[in-house]
């Protein structure tokens, strides 16, 4: 959620910033904001009026009564009894044009960064840089779906039966790679100055609204039936919520974290769940980084993240990119985005595996996070993310980088102390 002294001081730029993402059909709720706003804080004039107003003749009113004059205390007791009836009336309205303010600020998109490239959708998103050689071996290799199914490692008619589909069982050498893997990413960002951290699953509307866009929300979240509770995305959502309404001291920014947890997705309006494989899913786990930073820090973090995802993605010899989203592309939180993409040599492009965002204050604004300086003055947080890994997403990317010829896949290195040492893997058919 963007400043509302923005709106008040510049509508045109909001407007403008609107027009970059092709959000058209938002571009009336900035005037609309604009006059509630001024309905809103004449509102507050005629309630401060009426409260001095009503406080005068309550004061006159003990005066009255003191000097026995009863008819004429009387008389301002009627006088304040109206005022008190206004004044209900005043903040009755000024209570739900504030609450419509907030809802219709949190549909106006954060400003997006000058260096944004300006796209429709994520078909104009741009390639900035790629890293490591991608490669395409001399033999065939298999879907995803059928090298798993090789190790006895995939059961998706199983999990179909049993939770529908877009749900799947991990078995064997696979369940053992899937958790080695996010093992490894815990570490790796630890060893990278990052405290783990473990959070809710669920959180309530609140905290969701605080963290993404209306529209995100009904796309992505499964709610509890009866409850005010939602499964998370992805623990971003918990892991900023965890600062809900704080007031931190300026000493202990920045607040670096990485955290594990399943994610549950509806996946309403994406390209579809696969029938056979596990690329778009409803449930999967993720390790994840967040930041809590100053404003004058969160560039340089975002630098960091995003390259924190190469490093990681490189030292399991997987080639990545870098692409930079476009502005149709961002969510309406963000001011910039990055996807790092890992090659699949069997489709020979590049595909999602790590999405890293700065948000700057957008939700720390909604979430009233807010850090203390020395100087006694409190400023709103600025916060980012990104994924560390999300298998099963990520293991297509490692399977097909490190599938042989025979049909076996080799550990790398890196990756070895996590799965017993074992230096390759054997399909079992």
């Amino acid at each position: 959620m963007i400043d509302i002294n923005i709106i008040r001081s510049n509508k045109e730029l909001v407007k403008e910033n609107i027009r970059k993402k092709f959000q058209d059909h938002k571009l009336s709720l900035v005037d609309e904001v604009y006059d509630l706003d001024e309905k809103l804080r004449k509102l507050k004039v005629q309630g401060d009026n009426l409260r001095q107003e009503r406080n005068t003749k309550s004061n006159e009113i003990g005066s009255l009564m003191r000097d026995k004059k009863v008819e004429e205390a009387n008389a301002k007791k009627a006088e304040v009894t109206k005022i008190n009836e206004e004044l209900l009336a005043v903040e009755k309205e000024e209570s739900d044009i504030a609450n419509l303010v907030n809802e219709k600020m949190m549909m106006i998109p954060n400003f997006i960064a000058d260096d944004v490239p300006i796209g429709r959708d994520d078909s104009e998103n741009v390639e900035e840089q790629k890293f490591g050689e991608p490669k395409v071996p001399n033999y065939e290799i298999p879907y995803h779906a059928d090298i798993m199914a090789r190790f006895n490692g995939l059961d998706k008619d199983a999990a179909g039966r049993v939770s529908g589909n877009g749900f799947y069982y991990l078995m064997g050498d696979i369940a053992r790679l899937h958790s080695a893997v996010l093992a490894y990413a815990r570490d790796f960002m630890i060893n990278k100055g990052f405290t783990y951290c473990i959070p809710p699953y669920m959180i309530h509307g609140d905290a969701v609204n605080g963290v993404m866009s209306f529209e995100e929300k009904e796309n992505m979240m499964y709610k509890i039936e009866g409850e005010d509770l939602y499964l998370i995305g992805t623990s971003e959502h918990s892991m900023i919520a965890k600062f809900k309404d704080q007031i931190l001291n300026e000493e202990d920014l920045p607040i670096t974290m990485t955290s594990y947890s399943p994610c549950f997705r509806k996946e309403v309006g994406s390209h579809g769940i696969e029938e056979r494989g596990v690329y778009r899913i409803h449930q999967f786990e993720k390790q994840e980084m967040v930041v809590l930073c100053k404003k004058e820090d969160s560039e340089t973090w975002y630098d960091k993240m995003w390259n924190y995802s190469v490093e990681l993605f490189r030292s399991l010899d997987i080639p990545v990119r870098k692409l930079v989203c476009c502005s149709g592309d961002l969510a309406d939180l963000k001011y910039r985005s990055c996807d790092i993409e890992a090659w699949s040599p069997r489709q020979q492009k590049y595909f999602e595996v790590c999405s890293c965002s700065n948000l700057t204050d957008a939700q720390a604004r909604r979430l009233k996070i807010r850090y203390k300086k020395a100087n006694g003055d409190k400023e709103l947080v600025h916060t980012l993310n990104n994924t560390v890994i999300a298998p099963p997403r990520m293991l297509i990317a490692f399977l097909e980088n490190n599938y042989q010829e025979d049909g076996s896949v080799t550990i790398p290195k890196a990756l070895q102390p996590y799965m017993g040492g074992v230096e390759v893997i054997k399909p079992k058919k």
